[in-house]
């Protein structure tokens, strides 16, 4: 039922945002959507250790915009290297989080447009796999199951039942075992200069 709800909203609210690529000017209305959706711990989360330091991985950062160009969604991809494979080589993946939308916005299918949107750049851009931490009930319906990531660990406490993935090429995630560790570019830091 909770789908056909979901399938109607999503009908009427056509029209009603967009879904763009993220660029600099966005960046403080992210993180005050993001504090607001997600509370003021949300930088403690296991996460967020993947991504501290690190820029979205290329092409990966997408927002959904309302008709005046506001952002009310957003989320972002992560160059992350999944633990490694049966012969001992790392396993590139990218690690989703956060998706966030204005509660104003909620039910209206900003956050399923958003996973979509993700997963076919995502798919496009030759990426294997996708891992994120989240309600497995919502995120089941887009193809991430726990099963997928049963062998690989965050570096910080996380749920096993929330630890979900999804295979963009098949068997991407067969045998990788380990944790996951950050991969992506750095954040160019900028140069202070000394007083005299």
């Amino acid at each position: 039922m909770a789908a056909v709800l979901d399938s109607v909203r999503a009908f009427f609210a056509q029209n009603a945002f967009t879904i763009d690529a993220e660029n600099p000017g966005d960046v403080v209305a992210r993180e005050n959507l993001l504090d607001r959706a997600m509370g003021p711990n949300r930088r403690r989360k296991s996460s967020e250790a993947l991504r501290r330091g690190r820029v979205p991985a290329e092409g990966l950062a997408l927002v959904a915009r309302d008709p005046h160009g506001h952002i009310i969604g957003t989320v972002r991809l992560w160059n992350i290297e999944a633990g490694v494979s049966r012969d001992g080589s790392s396993v590139d993946a990218l690690l989703l989080g956060p998706l966030a939308v204005d509660a104003a916005h909620e039910g209206k299918g900003v956050g399923g447009a958003l996973m979509r949107a993700a997963i076919v750049a995502a798919k496009s851009r030759g990426h294997g796999a996708i891992l994120l931490v989240g309600d497995a009930p919502y995120y089941e319906r887009f193809g991430f199951f726990a099963v997928k990531a049963q062998h690989l660990v965050m570096p910080g406490p996380f749920e096993r039942n929330r630890f979900l993935g999804l295979e963009l090429k098949e068997g991407w995630l067969d045998g990788a075992a380990g944790m996951l560790v950050a991969s992506g570019r750095k954040l160019a830091m900028p140069k202070l200069r000394r007083a005299a």
